[in-house]
């Protein structure tokens, strides 16, 4: 999910009226959701994939690698710890390019326990999804170089291609 509202979630209502992803946390615990945007692929891919987080318990710090849901302003995001500071955290989604600095202990408000892929149900415990975190950290500046440099390449080749056509459009 690159940015969910904070706002409502369908028919999960308090007493003045929806509640919003943290207090849907609060109230219940855990959160089975749909994934928006595309910055966790390949792991989730929106319309298709489901995660499920549960609340962050009092005092508890994240680890590397860990996938969790925290506030970005008025948006909730799901993207993966990469760094841990001091202060917080350092961010970075699966298909991102920047990281994302100065996340607050206050500003994570859960932790993805599982996701469900073309309809199966899976845990962040499995053996497979742990080798596809430890690939994802290991090669995260490799990974980052590399779609940096390919949308270079097509930005440049569409200006190649515009000198060449003259800025004339297929009919």
């Amino acid at each position: 999910m690159s940015d969910l509202t904070d706002g409502e979630l369908g028919s999960g209502r308090g007493s003045d009226g929806p509640l919003s992803i943290a207090g849907y946390l609060e109230r219940n615990g855990t959160l089975t959701y749909t994934n928006v945007g595309t910055s966790m692929m390949p792991l989730l891919k929106q319309g298709r994939d489901l995660f499920t987080v549960r609340a962050k318990k009092p005092g508890e710090r994240l680890s590397v690698g860990d996938v969790a849901i925290y506030r970005r302003g008025k948006s909730t995001v799901l993207h993966r710890v990469v760094e841990v500071t001091d202060s917080g955290y350092v961010m970075l989604g699966d298909n991102c390019v920047r990281r994302e600095y100065g996340i607050a202990e206050d500003d994570v408000i859960g932790v993805m326990t599982g996701y469900v892929r073309r309809g199966k149900a899976h845990s962040v415990t499995e053996p497979a999804y742990l080798r596809y975190t430890a690939r994802i950290l290991k090669y995260e500046k490799l990974r980052v170089w590399r779609k940096k440099l390919t949308a270079r390449i097509r930005s440049a080749g569409g200006k190649a291609l515009h000198a060449l056509t003259g800025g004339k459009k297929k009919s």
